[in-house]
Protein backbone atom coordinates (compact mmCIF):
# COMPACT_ATOMS: atom_id res chain seq x y z
CA UNK A 1 0.00 0.00 0.00
CA UNK A 2 1.33 3.45 -0.92
CA UNK A 3 1.98 6.15 1.66
CA UNK A 4 -1.11 8.35 2.02
CA UNK A 5 -1.12 12.04 1.18
CA UNK A 6 -2.41 14.03 4.15
CA UNK A 7 -5.24 16.34 3.16
CA UNK A 8 -6.74 17.15 6.57
CA UNK A 9 -4.66 18.61 9.40
CA UNK A 10 -5.82 17.80 12.94
CA UNK A 11 -6.07 20.90 15.14
CA UNK A 12 -5.55 20.04 18.79
CA UNK A 13 -7.03 22.36 21.42
CA UNK A 14 -4.82 22.66 24.50
CA UNK A 15 -5.52 24.79 27.54
CA UNK A 16 -2.04 26.41 27.54
CA UNK A 17 0.49 23.67 26.74
CA UNK A 18 0.46 23.43 22.93
CA UNK A 19 4.16 24.23 22.51
CA UNK A 20 5.19 21.96 25.41
CA UNK A 21 3.11 19.11 23.96
CA UNK A 22 4.49 19.66 20.45
CA UNK A 23 8.06 19.52 21.76
CA UNK A 24 7.25 16.35 23.74
CA UNK A 25 5.68 14.61 20.73
CA UNK A 26 8.45 15.64 18.31
CA UNK A 27 11.03 14.22 20.72
CA UNK A 28 9.27 10.84 20.51
CA UNK A 29 8.64 10.45 16.77
CA UNK A 30 11.40 10.22 14.17
CA UNK A 31 11.22 12.62 11.22
CA UNK A 32 9.47 15.25 13.33
CA UNK A 33 9.78 19.02 13.42
CA UNK A 34 8.34 22.11 15.03
CA UNK A 35 7.07 24.55 12.41
CA UNK A 36 5.66 28.03 12.71
CA UNK A 37 4.76 29.33 16.17
CA UNK A 38 2.29 32.22 16.36
CA UNK A 39 1.86 34.35 19.47
CA UNK A 40 -1.05 36.31 20.87
CA UNK A 41 -0.91 40.05 20.32
CA UNK A 42 -2.61 42.81 22.25
CA UNK A 43 -5.12 43.04 19.40
CA UNK A 44 -8.20 41.03 20.27
CA UNK A 45 -7.36 40.80 23.97
CA UNK A 46 -10.99 41.54 24.85
CA UNK A 47 -11.91 38.30 23.03
CA UNK A 48 -9.00 35.91 23.73
CA UNK A 49 -7.91 37.30 27.12
CA UNK A 50 -4.35 36.02 26.63
CA UNK A 51 -1.23 38.05 27.46
CA UNK A 52 0.71 39.48 24.55
CA UNK A 53 3.54 37.16 23.50
CA UNK A 54 1.99 33.93 24.81
CA UNK A 55 2.04 31.06 22.29
CA UNK A 56 -1.27 30.95 20.44
CA UNK A 57 -0.57 28.19 17.88
CA UNK A 58 2.21 25.80 16.99
CA UNK A 59 2.47 23.78 13.82
CA UNK A 60 4.34 20.49 14.14
CA UNK A 61 4.99 17.35 12.17
CA UNK A 62 5.24 13.82 13.58
CA UNK A 63 6.68 11.14 11.29
CA UNK A 64 5.57 13.20 8.29
CA UNK A 65 2.04 13.82 9.64
CA UNK A 66 1.13 17.48 10.23
CA UNK A 67 -0.65 18.73 13.36
CA UNK A 68 -1.64 22.15 14.59
CA UNK A 69 -1.78 22.92 18.33
CA UNK A 70 -3.80 25.80 19.77
CA UNK A 71 -3.64 27.30 23.26
CA UNK A 72 -7.31 28.12 23.49
CA UNK A 73 -7.99 27.95 27.22
CA UNK A 74 -10.03 25.49 29.27
CA UNK A 75 -13.19 25.58 27.13
CA UNK A 76 -12.75 22.17 25.47
CA UNK A 77 -11.10 18.91 26.56
CA UNK A 78 -9.79 15.97 24.59
CA UNK A 79 -11.99 12.87 24.47
CA UNK A 80 -11.05 9.26 23.65
CA UNK A 81 -13.65 9.40 20.84
CA UNK A 82 -10.80 10.81 18.73
CA UNK A 83 -7.39 9.25 19.07
CA UNK A 84 -4.31 8.69 16.96
CA UNK A 85 -3.41 5.16 15.90
CA UNK A 86 0.36 4.65 15.70
CA UNK A 87 1.80 1.66 13.86
CA UNK A 88 5.13 0.50 15.28
CA UNK A 89 7.21 -2.02 13.35
CA UNK A 90 9.19 -3.50 16.26
CA UNK A 91 8.41 -4.53 19.82
CA UNK A 92 11.12 -2.16 21.06
CA UNK A 93 9.50 0.78 19.26
CA UNK A 94 6.06 -0.25 20.58
CA UNK A 95 7.41 -0.38 24.14
CA UNK A 96 9.20 2.98 23.76
CA UNK A 97 6.06 4.75 22.55
CA UNK A 98 3.96 3.13 25.27
CA UNK A 99 6.37 3.87 28.12
CA UNK A 100 6.90 7.47 27.03
CA UNK A 101 3.23 8.28 26.47
CA UNK A 102 1.98 6.61 29.65
CA UNK A 103 4.43 8.60 31.82
CA UNK A 104 2.06 11.07 33.50
CA UNK A 105 -0.92 9.53 31.70
CA UNK A 106 -3.07 6.42 32.06
CA UNK A 107 -3.93 3.20 30.21
CA UNK A 108 -7.33 2.85 28.56
CA UNK A 109 -6.37 -0.63 27.25
CA UNK A 110 -3.20 -2.10 28.76
CA UNK A 111 -0.32 -2.92 26.42
CA UNK A 112 -1.00 -6.58 25.62
CA UNK A 113 -1.91 -9.09 22.90
CA UNK A 114 -5.36 -8.63 21.34
CA UNK A 115 -7.15 -10.33 18.43
CA UNK A 116 -6.23 -7.43 16.10
CA UNK A 117 -2.59 -7.08 17.18
CA UNK A 118 0.21 -9.09 18.77
CA UNK A 119 0.95 -6.00 20.86
CA UNK A 120 -1.46 -3.11 21.32
CA UNK A 121 -2.29 -0.52 23.95
CA UNK A 122 -4.50 2.55 24.18
CA UNK A 123 -3.09 5.34 26.33
CA UNK A 124 -4.19 8.79 27.48
CA UNK A 125 -1.04 10.92 27.70
CA UNK A 126 -0.15 13.67 30.19
CA UNK A 127 -1.96 16.24 28.02
CA UNK A 128 -5.18 14.21 27.79
CA UNK A 129 -4.71 13.17 24.14
CA UNK A 130 -5.26 9.46 23.43
CA UNK A 131 -3.03 7.24 21.32
CA UNK A 132 -3.50 3.66 20.15
CA UNK A 133 -0.09 2.01 19.91
CA UNK A 134 0.06 -1.15 17.80
CA UNK A 135 2.74 -3.51 16.55
CA UNK A 136 2.30 -3.92 12.79
CA UNK A 137 3.63 -2.95 9.38
CA UNK A 138 3.30 0.55 7.95
CA UNK A 139 3.09 -0.91 4.44
CA UNK A 140 -0.17 -2.60 5.51
CA UNK A 141 -1.81 0.67 6.61
CA UNK A 142 -0.05 3.29 4.46
CA UNK A 143 1.08 5.69 7.20
CA UNK A 144 2.68 5.79 10.64
CA UNK A 145 -0.10 7.83 12.29
CA UNK A 146 -3.80 7.64 11.47
CA UNK A 147 -6.66 9.47 13.18
CA UNK A 148 -9.24 7.16 14.73
CA UNK A 149 -12.85 8.18 15.28
CA UNK A 150 -14.92 6.16 17.74
CA UNK A 151 -18.71 6.19 17.77
CA UNK A 152 -20.19 5.35 21.17
CA UNK A 153 -23.34 5.91 23.22
CA UNK A 154 -26.07 7.50 21.05
CA UNK A 155 -23.68 7.43 18.06
CA UNK A 156 -22.91 3.69 18.46
CA UNK A 157 -23.19 1.91 15.13
CA UNK A 158 -23.08 5.12 13.06
CA UNK A 159 -19.39 4.98 12.13
CA UNK A 160 -19.88 3.55 8.64
CA UNK A 161 -22.63 6.07 7.87
CA UNK A 162 -20.35 8.90 9.05
CA UNK A 163 -17.33 7.76 7.04
CA UNK A 164 -19.43 7.40 3.90
CA UNK A 165 -20.78 10.92 4.47
CA UNK A 166 -17.30 12.41 5.08
CA UNK A 167 -15.81 10.75 2.00
CA UNK A 168 -18.72 12.02 -0.11
CA UNK A 169 -17.75 15.62 0.75
CA UNK A 170 -14.07 15.50 -0.26
CA UNK A 171 -13.13 14.99 -3.89
CA UNK A 172 -10.83 12.01 -4.35
CA UNK A 173 -11.57 10.58 -0.88
CA UNK A 174 -11.60 6.80 -0.66
CA UNK A 175 -12.42 4.19 1.94
CA UNK A 176 -9.61 1.65 2.23
CA UNK A 177 -11.57 -0.65 4.49
CA UNK A 178 -14.05 -0.85 7.31
CA UNK A 179 -13.44 -3.15 10.25
CA UNK A 180 -16.72 -4.40 11.72
CA UNK A 181 -17.48 -6.18 14.96
CA UNK A 182 -17.98 -9.92 14.67
CA UNK A 183 -20.70 -11.87 16.48
CA UNK A 184 -20.51 -11.17 20.21
CA UNK A 185 -17.80 -8.50 19.81
CA UNK A 186 -19.97 -5.40 20.12
CA UNK A 187 -18.31 -2.70 22.17
CA UNK A 188 -19.62 -1.00 25.29
CA UNK A 189 -22.81 1.03 25.07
Amino acid sequence: MAIKEQRIIPHLWFDDKAEEAARFYTSLFEQSTIGEIARYTKEGYEIHGQPEGKVMTVEFELAGYTFFGLNGGPHFKFTPAISFYVTCETEKETDTFWNTLIDGGSALFPLDKYPWSEKYGWVKDRYGLTWQISLGKIEDVGQKIAPSFLFVNEQMGKGEEAIRFYTSIFEGAVIDGILKYGPGEEGPE
